[in-house]
């Protein structure tokens, strides 16, 4: 929960530190990493690394959708994204980044259970 949380909350810095997008209020780190991203990271977790990203993404689009359709996310107007690839694209490539948060999240979980815990459960 700590990773998914830091995580989001400087994903969501680093979006308005850019101009790119935000949530409008802060608290939605916590509906969206913890109560939506940690499921569905657990959910594909038994899945190899390109499984994980695919449903993942199904996942995201789902989110992305409706968090821009809600009104719930705001998109900085002309932002570096939207310059680069069109406002038209948007979504689909929030989507496509944030896809790959479920394997690149099972992962480093992985690896920091390894770090502090041992093969017998023991710190």
């Amino acid at each position: 929960m700590v990773v998914y949380f830091v995580w989001g909350m400087l994903m969501n810095y680093i979006g308005q530190w850019l101009e790119i997008a935000k949530f409008h209020h802060w608290w939605q780190v916590l509906t969206t990493y913890l109560l939506y991203m940690i499921p569905v990271s657990i959910a594909l977790r038994p899945f190899p690394v390109f499984t994980q990203y695919a449903y993942g993404l199904v996942a995201m689009g789902l989110l992305e959708f409706g968090g821009y359709a809600l009104g719930t996310s705001y998109i900085y107007p002309d932002n570096i994204l939207e310059r680069l690839f069109g406002s038209h694209t948007f979504a689909l490539l929030m989507a496509l980044f944030f896809a790959s948060y479920f394997p690149i999240g099972n992962w480093v979980v992985n690896r920091l259970f390894l770090l502090f815990v041992d093969k017998n459960g023991k710190k």
